[in-house]
């Protein structure tokens, strides 16, 4: 849920202009007892908060018929203040409330509704930063999260989520896992990310799913229990650094590409049924000379990954072609694919 910070900042003005001027009326009323009574400092304070707060304490002398008036005059500003500051902090309270709760019942139309989307499960370090990637691609996602500070976070950010365990089958459900079409399991715990594994497989066989291990026996049993990728913070972690301690360079290269920081990017392209150069080979396509891209990498259903294909590789309805080019390229590739 969003936070409307002009809203925010509005009353924040108001009730600070309400406490300012709260604080100058003390002042105010401190001076004008010791000028027209001739007062001393404490007593004129104390004058000024009992007429303030209506308290009805007694008077510290017999007032005159100018201090009679200004203390009506003082009581009557008290009372205004005092009601301003009441309806101030009572817009403060209600209308954070009332965004929680639009927010939350928003957010609740939009999990009936969603599907073909991503669920993180988990949104400690690893599972904010595929957040942050989901965010600037514009990709639908939800969270699973328990813990109260994060749910916090989350609800400050607006991102759509569920409050519960991700191993259990109704916040999985209430997620949308039935109809999601990836599982990120971020989940610390190597033991939840197997039994969320092999839960998440039972109630959406088609789902792609990818999860977190820290130990290799942990990647052999994410696989067993049905995960499509492992992934090892700590072993990428370190394959990175001592790559960019030799090739500093082409690390740079692969991040830039990779996450779309530079002029090239790398995407996936799925080539559609109804795509004009289904039954052509690479060559005879003409992609590279009519878009400027270059295609580095082709799967096909049947086969893994195959790592800068031939120009006689044939090209089906359901290939997968990993492109590199500029963005405006890839889209217009895209499109009239």
């Amino acid at each position: 849920m969003a936070v409307n910070y002009n809203e925010y900042d509005s009353n924040t003005y108001k009730l600070s202009f309400a406490l300012v001027s709260f604080l100058l009326l003390v002042i105010a009323g401190t001076i004008g007892f010791m000028s027209l009574e001739s007062m001393d400092y404490l007593d004129a304070l104390y004058m000024t908060v009992i007429t303030l707060s209506t308290v009805g304490f007694g008077e510290v002398k017999p007032l005159h018929p100018f201090g009679r008036a200004f203390v009506i005059i003082l009581i009557l500003l008290g009372m205004g203040m005092m009601v301003y500051m009441a309806s101030v902090i009572g817009q403060i309270v209600i209308h954070g409330q009332l965004r929680k709760m639009l927010g939350r019942r928003k957010m609740e139309k939009g999990l009936k509704n969603i599907s073909d989307h991503c669920i993180i499960a988990g949104y400690g370090r690893v599972g904010r930063q595929v957040a942050e990637e989901f965010k600037k691609k514009k990709v639908k996602f939800v969270v699973i999260e328990i813990e109260e500070i994060a749910l916090n976070k989350l609800e400050d950010e607006g991102i759509m989520h569920v409050r519960g365990t991700a191993t259990e089958d109704d916040v999985l459900r209430t997620a949308g896992i039935e109809t999601a079409k990836t599982l990120i399991s971020t989940l610390p715990d190597e033991a939840q990310n197997v039994y969320l594994t092999l839960t998440a497989r039972d109630m959406n066989p088609k789902l792609n799913i990818i999860a977190r291990a820290d130990f290799d026996d942990g990647e052999k049993k994410l696989m067993r229990a049905g995960a499509n990728h492992v992934v090892s913070p700590h072993v990428i972690g370190g394959q990175r650094m001592a790559l960019a301690s030799l090739r500093p360079h082409v690390v740079d290269f692969m991040l830039t590409t990779s996450l779309g920081e530079g002029e090239l990017i790398i995407e996936e392209v799925i080539i559609p049924e109804t795509s004009s150069v289904t039954g052509k080979t690479l060559v005879e396509s003409k992609l590279k000379q009519d878009y400027s891209v270059n295609i580095i990498g082709m799967k096909k259903k049947s086969s893994q990954l195959t790592i800068s294909p031939g120009p006689n590789t044939i090209m089906e309805a359901g290939d997968i072609l990993v492109i590199i080019g500029t963005s405006e390229n890839l889209e217009r590739l895209s499109t009239d694919l």
